[in-house]
């Protein structure tokens, strides 16, 4: 099991955007994110916790201005929540182990092997490049 952190623990461990993105459930700008043109092959993984979320061979352009995915790294990587806020139904994506906030996911990536656009925010990732044998 993850270890748990606190509220005052992860806020020294995160920058105060990634802190409103995975714990407050905050969006960042379109087009503003550092990972939305990234296209060096890896993993992306949790900045709380580490847990593998997505591979970059699922990663595309979809146009959205924040970095899509059209499926998870593995089964049971991530945790779907219905999301009603904000006057509208939508799909929550949160990071299976520890609870935090990734983004949403969407049935309209009709061009992908999945249909699915996981729209992920960069604050919410964190990238390990395929050499970097560090986790």
């Amino acid at each position: 099991m993850a270890k748990q952190f606190t509220d005052e623990e992860l806020k020294k461990k995160l920058t105060p955007e990634e802190y409103r993105s995975l714990r407050e459930k905050g969006t960042e700008e379109p087009y503003t994110g550092k990972y939305l043109h990234n296209q060096e092959a890896g993993t992306y993984v949790c900045p709380v916790c580490g847990n593998e979320l997505f591979k970059s061979g699922t990663k595309f352009e979809s146009g959205t201005g924040w970095p899509s995915f059209y499926d998870v790294a593995s089964t049971g990587a991530v945790k779907l929540v219905d999301d009603n806020s904000h006057g509208m139904h939508r799909v929550e994506v949160l990071c299976s182990v520890c609870g935090s906030h990734l983004g949403h996911v969407f049935d309209d990536a009709k061009d992908q092997p999945t249909g699915k656009r996981y729209c992920i925010n960069s604050a919410s990732l964190k990238f390990m490049p395929k050499d970097d044998k560090k986790r």
